[in-house]
């Protein structure tokens, strides 16, 4: 019996430790472009530059950061920026990912141009 209690415990050690070493952006594709883990759409900015974020205050209000975890790594074409207010946030390509404030369910787009500075983020 112990001994059973022994190997459930080190698999379930083992499991969070290959979690977290796994960790990564948590987007995927959906219908062309990228969403986040709740299947909201991802935008870029075009105002963000050298893998900075020019979207602070209130505009981060807006369009809310795509935010890092303590423990997420980088991978691939992912990245994790610091912003001006020290947290972490995700990047494609260098470019830094937000959510738009008004869409209201997975699928909607509408920031998609706003300002034509605002893009979806595509795969």
């Amino acid at each position: 019996m112990k001994i059973n209690k022994l190997i459930v415990a080190l698999c379930a050690a083992a499991l969070a430790a290959g979690g977290a070493l796994a960790a990564g952006a948590p987007v995927k594709p959906m219908d062309g472009v990228l969403v986040g883990a709740k299947g909201m759409t991802l935008y870029t900015f075009d105002k963000d530059a050298g893998g900075k974020s020019a979207c602070n205050g209130p505009c981060a209000g807006n369009w809310p950061p795509l935010m890092a975890a303590a423990g997420d790594a980088a991978s691939g074409d992912f990245s994790i920026i610091t912003r001006d207010d020290g947290s972490k946030q995700w990047a494609q390509k260098g470019k830094p990912l937000y959510y738009w404030v008004k869409d209201a369910k997975p699928g909607d787009k509408t920031g998609d141009g706003f300002n034509n500075v605002w893009h979806v983020a595509k795969p």
